[in-house]
C-alpha cells in the first residue's frame, strides 16, 4: 500500500511538473496543434486543417479588438477570470434565462492549448489550474497572441491567418474592421455560421462588435 501511494505521489508531482513545464515551454514557442485539432482529425478525418501560426505583429489590431469587444471586454484588466460576469451568470441561471458564456479569453486560450471540449466540473478544474499558471507567467499579450492563434474559426479553420485567407482571400494583417468583426461574430459557433458571406443574425453581431470597439477605442494591453 505503501508502494502504491508513493507511486501515486510522485505521479501527481510528475504532472503538475510537466504542466508547468508546457505552460514555461509555451510563453514562446508558438503552439503546433491543439487538442481540438486531434480530436477534430479522429471525427473526421477527410476535412483538412488549416493553422498557420503568425506573430502578434503580423494580426491586424482590428481582429485583436473584435475578439475582445466580443468576447471579454475586461481582458486587459482582469487576472484571468472575470468574476462580474460569472456572478451575472450564476444570478440568469437561478432565474431560469439563457446563461450567457462567462468564460475570459485566458480561460479560453488554457482549454484551447491544454485541455479538451468536454463540459464537465473536472474539466473546467483543470481550465481554472491553468488558466492560473497562463496569467502568472504569460503576458497579456501573449495570452492574446496564443488565443488568436489556436482558436477555431470554422470548419478546420485555426487561428487568425488561416480565417483571414478562409473567409476573405487576405493575410490576418490586412483586415478591417468590419472583416475582424465579422469573424469575431461566428465564435460561439464557428462550426456552423459564415464570416462570409453571413446570415442576417451575424450581420447583427457584427454591427454590435463594431460599435462596442468603437466604445473601447485603442488596444493598450
Amino acid at each position: 500500500m505503501k508502494r502504491f501511494f508513493r507511486f501515486l505521489l510522485k505521479l501527481v508531482l510528475g504532472l503538475f511538473l510537466f504542466s508547468i513545464l508546457m505552460v514555461i515551454i509555451y510563453k514562446w514557442v508558438p503552439v503546433p496543434f491543439t487538442p481540438l485539432m486531434a480530436i477534430r482529425y479522429f471525427e473526421n478525418p477527410e476535412e483538412d486543417i488549416h493553422h498557420d501560426w503568425v506573430a502578434m505583429e503580423k494580426i491586424s489590431d482590428n481582429l485583436k479588438l473584435a475578439v475582445i469587444a466580443s468576447e471579454d471586454q475586461n481582458f486587459p484588466v482582469h487576472s484571468g477570470f472575470d468574476y462580474e460576469a460569472i456572478q451575472k451568470a450564476m444570478e440568469d441561471n437561478k432565474k431560469g434565462k439563457r446563461v450567457r458564456g462567462a468564460s475570459t479569453i485566458s480561460q479560453q486560450t488554457a482549454k484551447n492549448v491544454f485541455l479538451w471540449p468536454q463540459r464537465s466540473w473536472f474539466r473546467k478544474g483543470l481550465e481554472v489550474y491553468f488558466t492560473f499558471w497562463i496569467e502568472l507567467f504569460w503576458s497579456k499579450e501573449r495570452i492574446l497572441e496564443v488565443y488568436l492563434n489556436s482558436i477555431e474559426m470554422g470548419q478546420g479553420i485555426y487561428g487568425a491567418e488561416a480565417a483571414a485567407q478562409a473567409w476573405f482571400g487576405k493575410s490576418a494583417e490586412n483586415l478591417t474592421a468590419y472583416e475582424a468583426a465579422a469573424i469575431a461574430a461566428i465564435l460561439p459557433n464557428p462550426r456552423q455560421y459564415r464570416a462570409k458571406p453571413a446570415s442576417s443574425y451575424i450581420q447583427g453581431r457584427q454591427a454590435w462588435i463594431v460599435r462596442q470597439m468603437r466604445n473601447l477605442g485603442p488596444l493598450e494591453l
